[in-house]
């Protein structure tokens, strides 16, 4: 790329809609050296060389499988069966919040804090973050403005950022991203930070994709009677009060901890102030992520929470896909209409005709 001015790259890599990395981006060569120059070209490659290129670190081949994986293409599904199962030791880590709550600036903070680690080799531990952004109910488009306050991050190559938009997915999360999370899994990062779109009380989606839970909660955003209701606290194993140097900082604490107190199960999600603009209390932060994840393994908790999501996603697939086949005929509308049959006889009727149940045979 001849004549690029300085920071040109460092902006694309912000701005674009491919994943965050700079390097790759500025340079045009693949990490793996197995395709040359250039951009990437998926035409004379197989799904399982695909599958090859993601499990060997390579972050085209990596965002390429994450764009099918959200626009549906059946290659995606080829990748995920070629790939290898994710490392047993993968923790994936969502983080919540209303919007404003500071999600993506504490997010930044947390992958500057576990590449700070060293592990048993030397190596720094590799992160990925997944962000989602809300897409406009008018124009189906989506800023994918995250990663904007990640741009720290740009030029690590140990780093891997992807936005992705919402497309109309309730909950919180898109609808590809259990499935982006396993591709993320399977490319081998042991990090793997998952950042919603500013949510309200009964988004809690992000609950049965991540293996940890944190919800932030800003100052002055509502009283003891706000914090005690149902909703989305209710599914923190971390309480993050953010912007913690604002006055009403101590009266939020104040009310969440009467909230944790009323708390019935074995684990207690601990309250931590941070501050993500300065860093503040985020190593007390991922101390207590840590001895979240100790827990989720001593207590047997990981493996029914990742049964549970298996579970999720296997159900979100299937009625995805009947959705797509179920067609109301006009006949049966029609009967609806006339009084001849309610509608919850005409929607058993149409499962009927549309879905043979059989027992399951085993086939994967």
């Amino acid at each position: 790329m001849r004549g690029r001015r300085p920071g040109l790259c460092a902006a694309a890599a912000g701005l674009s809609e491919r994943p965050l990395d700079a390097s790759s981006l500025c340079t045009g060569a693949l990490s793996t050296g197995a395709l040359g120059t250039g951009a990437l070209s998926t035409g004379a490659l197989s799904t399982g060389d695909m599958a090859a290129l993601v499990e060997a670190g390579d972050k085209r081949a990596l965002g390429r499988v994450i764009s099918w994986v959200e626009n549906g293409d059946p290659r995606a599904r080829s990748v995920l069966r070629d790939m290898k199962p994710p490392l047993a030791g993968t923790r994936v880590i969502g983080l919540t919040g209303a919007p404003g709550a500071g999600k993506s600036t504490l997010t930044s903070a947390l992958v500057r804090a576990f590449r700070a680690r060293v592990g048993p080799g030397g190596q720094r531990s590799r992160v990925a973050v997944l962000a989602v952004d809300p897409s406009s109910p008018f124009t189906g488009g989506a800023l994918l403005g995250d990663r904007i306050r990640m741009q720290e991050h740009a030029t690590d190559a140990g780093v891997f950022i992807r936005s992705m938009g919402s497309r109309g997915q309730l909950g919180g999360l898109a609808a590809a991203a259990p499935q982006a999370i396993r591709v993320l899994a399977a490319a081998g990062y042991p990090v793997i930070l998952v950042e919603t779109v500013g949510v309200g009380q009964a988004e809690v989606e992000i609950a049965s994709a991540a293996d940890t839970t944190v919800v932030l909660v800003v100052p002055g955003m509502g009283d003891s009677v706000q914090a005690a209701k149902a909703g989305l606290l209710e599914v923190a194993d971390v309480l993050v009060v953010n912007k913690a140097d604002r006055p009403d900082t101590q009266a939020t604490l104040r009310d969440l901890r009467q909230m944790v107190a009323l708390a019935t199960g074995e684990w207690k999600p601990p309250i931590v102030p941070t501050t993500g603009t300065t860093g503040e209390g985020v190593d007390e932060l991922v101390s207590q992520l840590d001895r979240h994840d100790a827990w989720l393994e001593s207590s047997g908790e990981r493996a029914r929470r990742r049964l549970a999501r298996a579970r999720e996603e296997v159900t979100a697939l299937a009625l995805g896909t009947l959705a797509g086949r179920l067609a109301v005929p006009d006949e049966l509308a029609a009967r609806v209409v006339g009084g001849r049959c309610d509608p919850v006889e005409a929607a058993a009727e149409l499962l009927a005709a549309t879905v043979t149940f059989k027992d399951l045979g085993g086939g994967c």
